[in-house]
């Protein structure tokens, strides 16, 4: 999509859900759009998607939307298709929907998520002016121009593109900038820089309720290692290998109470030492216990 001017002001009213709506607008502008359910999360339209069960990036080496039967999920199911958009595959989904997503990358945009007060007052330093949205803890930034979206640039500071989605919250104010290098750069990955610092682990240990069927405590070390070797040595998809081992941790030993905080703030350790912030981290652990049932 090609922007001349910035997000124009508001959808016209017609006989359909608000934030269906809402996506038709946007997407008769340009801009790719999907559902989002509580939690801004996507919706799961095919079984590998359901409740989570992809970690919510399906096939993030891929370039573009998964093999799923299409409407896809998260950022492979974000449509400018009015039939895709208004068709019964996510009827349901719109009548629920708790929000409007779009894909930054595939309107040729690129979305600074500045998520507290800190990360705002450095943009405002470092960043050239532009389009700035309010949102619920900070401000989304947005330019022209795509680029690949990295979390965790920054303490509060994520950038969503390509293979990313964002909750839509309004045009915003001010005029839009072209992509400039200062945004670019953020996605260089420097050991030093742009590492986040770990911080505390604030999810409870589950309570259980079973009896411990492991006889030794090895067994509980061997599980938490592995997964923490698997995250810190992988080479790409991060949000999708930190949601499944988190999974496979919470399926072996989420039910019977052994597990402790202090095996929880190891995998949230590894995973933020592979860039992945404390809400990522939050949010994948609560997204595998929810599909778990616990």
């Amino acid at each position: 999509m090609t922007h001349t001017t910035d997000f124009p002001r508001g959808p016209r009213r017609l006989a359909l859900p608000a934030h269906l709506r809402t996506a038709l607008w946007l997407a008769n502008i340009g801009l790719p759009v999907l559902p989002l359910r509580k939690g801004k999360l996507p919706y799961g339209n095919c079984p590998a998607c359901t409740r989570s069960a992809c970690g919510d990036r399906p096939q993030m080496k891929a370039a573009g939307p998964c093999q799923c039967p299409a409407p896809c999920h998260a950022w492979a199911a974000a449509t400018t298709d009015r039939d895709v958009l208004t068709s019964t595959a996510w009827a349901g989904a719109w009548k629920q929907a708790h929000a409007v997503a779009y894909h930054p990358g595939g309107a040729g945009l690129t979305v600074v998520d500045l998520d507290n007060a800190v990360a705002v007052a450095w943009a405002r330093q470092n960043l050239p002016a532009t389009t700035v949205v309010a949102t619920t803890r900070g401000e989304h930034w947005v330019y022209r121009g795509a680029m690949r979206s990295v979390n965790g640039v920054r303490e509060g500071v994520d950038l969503k593109s390509t293979m990313g989605y964002v909750q839509w919250r309004g045009p915003g104010a001010g005029s839009m900038a072209p992509l400039p290098d200062a945004v670019r750069a953020l996605a260089v990955k420097h050991p030093t820089a742009a590492q986040p610092t770990p911080r505390v682990v604030t999810v409870p240990a589950p309570a259980g309720g079973g009896e411990c069927p492991h006889r030794s405590p090895a067994y509980l070390e061997r599980g938490i290692s592995m997964a923490e070797q698997r995250i810190k040595e992988a080479p790409d998809a991060i949000h999708r290998t930190v949601y499944r081992m988190f999974l496979a941790v919470l399926s072996a030993h989420g039910r019977c109470g052994c597990l402790s905080e202090a095996h929880i703030a190891r995998l949230f350790s590894a995973a933020q030492g592979k860039g992945e912030s404390l809400r990522h981290c939050t949010d994948a652990w609560d997204n595998a216990r929810t599909s778990l049932g616990l």
